[in-house]
């Protein structure tokens, strides 16, 4: 297949919606295309957007020391080259920008002066995503992000079409994860397996994002306080209000106020986020999710790379009895490209109950393995978990109350103040660790389940294990117990199952994969075939 060489002039032709234009010795059928020359568009507004946010504090800066025609000229001819100069490197970007659908490989040639051309072999591809935000769904473009699922840490398994119209992307994505009309079990696909309930936003304000959010408020407030030199007066607005109520409850006040203001843009980030949302099977066996208010996200996840379920329970989900579904496949980490989407999830938090449901019918089980009985572990497990809990009490108290005995008496109180409070805590977060242990084998799926501020219940193809760790600290063995790490392709590439009894723990990881383990266990002689020896 012969292909433009730096010096080759690339063929013209229309670029408009699913413009192609064919190479100078491509095979029939190939052809090469481009971008949709909507984007130039889509650069020129977000451009003057830009232009705009920052020429209107330049503007009434320069406006203090000239008058205000000649700051409003320089802005808007400021704003003028940035706007021209950024489209015509989009421009450029275009015109040299060409992909084609082969029958053995997706190619994308860009460069001007020096020519990137990058191929994926279509047997490797794996996922087909497609991503559109506000603007770009205005225009009716998409953003194709064609993987092969192979977690490289660079870009070389993954190509981006930036942009093109949406109906070409949902053309690319059906034809490059083309498969029959079946699955490979042979079963018809079931259509929508989950769609969106407006009762789920209840479960956004108690989820880690909002705290997080409300501690960014708060910065954010302070941060552009400063830029504009008005801190100092805002903390004396603050301390007005505040000014009949002691310092400890000022604080508490400030924390109530962050959070609420966390919870609703919990609830605002939630609505964004999870808003039409849908998740389907669809033929071929393709698990497909599909959500997004504003920024419409479409993520395809082929059945045979699944190797299993997490079902996902924070502390604050986890006491409303809910929990959240993800995938457990190969080539799925986190999209560096884009920090808000998580590639694997496939059901928000949802009452627990519906998360096992789904969880069965995505892995196309009656009953869903992550709701089986788990075998406890010993209680050397819980010791461990009390230790480790009242050392992380103890370190800090200890360093405030050495601190008091050398600068303040105040410092002693704020320990003994410490000592009281975190350690009840601390003792419930250790007991609920220790209840959180589990592992077992259902079926087709080993389970493994662990954590307390973030409780995670694993099933995992027994098929899919390619390995086995054992790792045994000093202290596990002197309590009996060790941690077994199964290994695999897919997810987080290992998944452990923590202080388990020694025997319990190589026993069941020689009955969950036999062929991996058993060859190295030598089993205990009972005390009749010792007598008998």
């Amino acid at each position: 297949m012969n292909e433009p060489g730096p010096g080759d002039e690339w063929p013209t032709g229309d670029g408009g919606i699913g413009g192609a234009v064919r190479s100078h010795a491509e095979g029939p059928g190939e052809q090469w295309r481009r971008l949709d020359r909507r984007m130039l568009l889509a650069t020129a507004a977000v451009l003057c957007g830009v232009a705009g946010g920052a020429g209107l504090p330049a503007a009434v800066g320069l406006a203090g020391s000239r008058p205000l025609w000649q700051a409003l000229s320089w802005v808007l001819a400021g704003a003028l080259l940035l706007v021209l100069g950024g489209t015509s490197a989009d421009y450029v970007r275009w015109r040299r920008t060409r992909y084609r659908i082969g029958p053995e490989r997706v190619e994308l040639h860009t460069g001007l002066l020096l020519i990137k051309r990058r191929s994926l072999a279509r047997e490797r591809i794996r996922s087909v995503d497609l991503t559109a935000n506000p603007l770009q769904r205005l225009l009716g473009l998409v953003k194709v992000r064609i993987g092969t699922g192979e977690s490289t840490g660079g870009s070389e398994s993954t190509l981006e079409l930036d942009l093109v119209t949406r109906a070409e992307g949902e053309l690319l994505r059906r034809e490059l994860l083309a498969r029959a009309a079946t699955d490979p079990a042979g079963l018809p696909d079931d259509g929508a397996l989950a769609t969106v309930d407006p009762r789920w936003i209840r479960y956004a304000p108690v989820s880690f994002v909002a705290p997080a959010l409300g501690g960014a408020a708060a910065g954010s407030v302070m941060q552009v306080s400063e830029w504009f030199g008005a801190q100092a007066e805002v903390i004396d607005w603050i301390g007005d209000r505040f000014r009949d109520v002691s310092l400890a409850w000022m604080l508490v006040d400030l924390v109530l106020i962050a959070t609420l203001v966390g919870a609703v843009g919990a609830l605002g980030l939630w609505v964004e986020m999870w808003w039409n949302y849908r998740l389907e099977r669809e033929p071929g066996g393709t698990l497909r999710v599909r959500r997004g208010l504003l920024t419409a996200r479409s993520v395809s996840i082929e059945e045979r790379r699944l190797r299993g379920i997490e079902v996902v329970e924070p502390l604050g989900v986890r006491l409303c009895g809910a929990a959240r579904v993800d995938a457990v496949a190969t080539g799925l980490a986190k999209d560096d490209g884009d920090k808000h989407t998580d590639l694997k999830t496939l059901l928000p938090a949802v009452p627990r109950e519906l998360a096992d449901r789904v969880a069965a019918q995505v892995l196309r089980e009656p009953e869903p393995p992550t709701g089986t009985p788990l075998a406890a572990h010993p209680r050397a497990a819980r010791t461990r978990r009390l230790r480790w809990a009242l050392w992380t009490v103890a370190a800090p108290v200890a360093l405030l109350a050495g601190l008091g005995l050398l600068l303040t008496p105040v410092l002693l109180f704020v320990a003994a103040g410490c000592a009281v409070v975190l350690t009840p805590l601390a003792v419930l977060l250790a007991l609920d660790a220790y209840r959180s242990l589990g592992h077992g084998v259902t079926g087709d799926y080993l389970v493994t389940r662990s954590g307390t501020v973030r409780r995670t219940t694993v099933a995992l193809q027994r098929s899919g294990v390619i390995g086995w760790t054992v790792k045994q600290s000093y202290f596990q063995r002197r309590a009996g117990i060790l941690t077994l790490t199964a290994t695999t392709a897919a997810g987080d590439g290992a998944y452990d199952i923590h202080d388990a009894g020694e025997s319990q723990g190589l026993t069941f990881a020689a009955e969950a994969v036999p062929a991996l383990l058993a060859p190295f266990i030598e089993p205990v002689p009972t005390p009749e075939a010792r007598s008998t020896e």
